[in-house]
């Protein structure tokens, strides 16, 4: 079911992208206009106003959204299609379905948890998915429903249907919050929804098992994390969001996994944050971020 904020009530967000050339942002302008919006806010960016790519988002108001969306929506096909324009068009009053899915390790899961009952996070939260069953208590403490689903052995594929069984009509997006299984380029096929992940590094970087102590052996004087939409090349997906923090000679691996765990917890708040506001444009394999 869909969850409305009272906050942005009547209150869109349209992405527009594509080639770039002369009349784009009057035409978005003049659209919203004669469908009685008002805009309230617009980011734009161009990779080279001779032949490069275009890339607008634009939030405004309109009394009687959700009515009035199938004509705005009409209007856009109209208008943009012959720009050569894709475009999608969402209500902000209606909050993504966000599935988490984790191991063993709880802080970014708990960061998320807690986010989003402070109300920082525009999402809601259907379920939380395990192969452990350490977070459960946790979990379920937050009002979140927790599902075990056990991944052993070489075999994942019946772990990944009976996932995909939960996942199927009920998520608009997935975080992976320190889910330590590889995800099967069959499932990515499946599954229908962006996934986000977070790793615990600059990628690509100490893959691989003990990263920190892998760090802590190379004298690093930088630790960081990076949030990416995850793609069939593992840990090689558009990155959304990175962050480091400084390293010492004095830091032990144990100080430095805890200095990673908070830039981690950090950058994928943020990046959760920003797709769940439409402010991710993928585009190949980068992002553009408003």
């Amino acid at each position: 079911m869909a969850v409305h904020s009272e906050s942005h009530r009547d209150q869109a967000c349209l992405i527009v992208h594509g080639p770039d050339r002369p009349g784009i942002v009057a035409a978005v302008a003049a659209l919203v206009t004669r469908n009685k919006g008002n805009i309230v806010a617009l980011d734009q960016y161009s990779s080279d106003p001779t032949g490069g790519d275009f890339f607008q988002r634009v939030e405004f108001m309109r009394s009687d959204l959700a009515a009035a969306i199938p004509d705005l929506e009409a209007d856009l096909a109209e208008t943009l299609g012959p720009l050569g324009m894709q475009w999608s068009l969402t209500d902000r009053s209606v909050r993504k379905r966000m599935a988490i899915m984790v191991s063993t390790s709880d802080h970014c899961l708990l960061e998320l948890l807690w986010r989003h009952r402070r109300g920082e996070l525009p999402v809601s939260i259907p379920m939380v998915i395990s192969n452990h069953t350490n977070t459960a208590e946790d979990v379920r403490s937050f009002g979140v429903p927790f599902f075990h689903v056990p991944s052993s052995g070489s075999d994942k594929s019946a772990a990944e249907e009976e996932i995909l069984k939960l996942l199927a009509g009920n998520v608009d997006f997935v975080v992976l919050a320190r889910y330590m299984q590889i995800i099967s380029g069959a499932f990515l096929d499946r599954v229908g929804v962006p996934l986000i992940n977070i790793h615990h590094s600059f990628l690509p970087a100490f893959i691989g098992a003990a990263p920190y102590r892998k760090a802590k052996e190379r004298g690093v004087k930088l630790i960081g994390a990076t949030a990416h939409y995850v793609t069939k090349d593992l840990d090689e997906g558009p990155i959304i969001e990175q962050d480091v923090a400084r390293a010492s000679h004095a830091h032990t691996a144990a100080d430095l996994a805890a200095r990673g765990a908070y830039v981690e917890r950090a950058v994928l708040s943020r990046a959760v944050q920003w797709h769940a506001e439409d402010r991710v444009i993928r585009h190949g394999n980068q992002t553009i971020v408003f």
